[in-house]
């Protein structure tokens, strides 16, 4: 399955916005009319979900890639991906190692961009 990303979506994909108490939800439009497909804990939920809604679902244990390189993904991340959180309306990377905080001297627009980029720093 391919997830649909999408740089001018703040979630990183497309069919996917942020709702309230970060959550996340999955819309797609048919016809002229905006189907709510669902809310979920993180955008990677919510972009299988729209995968699905447009019939290229094959297994649950689907993993993103991106540039070739494995992405993290994480259940426990609202973001839906190990490293990535939500800074003011934009996302970073960062990784604690022996107690310390690594953080990547930027922020990005979308959590996709945010996992790219701790997957080049961090392997």
């Amino acid at each position: 399955m391919q997830l649909h990303l999408s740089s001018s979506s703040a979630t990183g994909y497309k069919g996917v916005v942020s709702s309230s108490h970060g959550r996340f939800r999955a819309q797609r439009t048919v016809g002229r009319s905006n189907v709510i497909l669902g809310v979920f804990g993180t955008a990677v939920e919510a972009a299988l979900a729209y995968a699905r809604s447009v019939g290229e679902y094959d297994s649950p244990a689907v993993v993103a890639e991106a540039e070739g390189m494995r992405l993290h993904l994480s259940d426990r991340s609202a973001t839906g991906y190990q490293g990535v959180h939500m800074d003011k309306g934009r996302f970073r990377a960062q990784r604690t190692v022996n107690g310390a905080n690594h953080v990547l001297g930027q922020t990005f627009d979308t959590a996709v961009e945010a996992a790219v980029a701790y997957a080049r720093a961090f392997g």
